[in-house]
């Protein structure tokens, strides 16, 4: 078995600290419920690209659409600072 290797030192270094700072994953944390949303719009499309829709499939993509759209609003909200749906007042 051949082993490759670089014959060239790389051309950006490394930094040395790779792991994520607290406000990177801070930001990751705030933007995971829109992600989630998305995912699951996206697994309901893929059921869907094999096999007629049927009347379960279109519900379930309209539900997934509306998480999405609460998501990215509950997002927009809490960015801009004002109170998001659910919170206690």
């Amino acid at each position: 078995m051949k082993h490759i290797a670089a014959r060239q030192k790389p051309v950006t270094a490394l930094p040395a600290d790779l792991e994520p700072s607290d406000a990177e994953l801070d930001a990751i944390e705030t933007e995971m419920p829109v992600v989630l949303a998305e995912v699951e719009l996206l697994d309901a499309l893929i059921a869907m690209l094999d096999r007629p829709a049927s009347e379960f499939d279109a519900r379930r993509i309209r539900r997934a659409r509306h998480r999405v759209l609460a998501a990215r609003r509950d997002a927009a909200n809490r960015a801009a600072g004002t109170q998001v749906s659910g919170d206690v007042a």
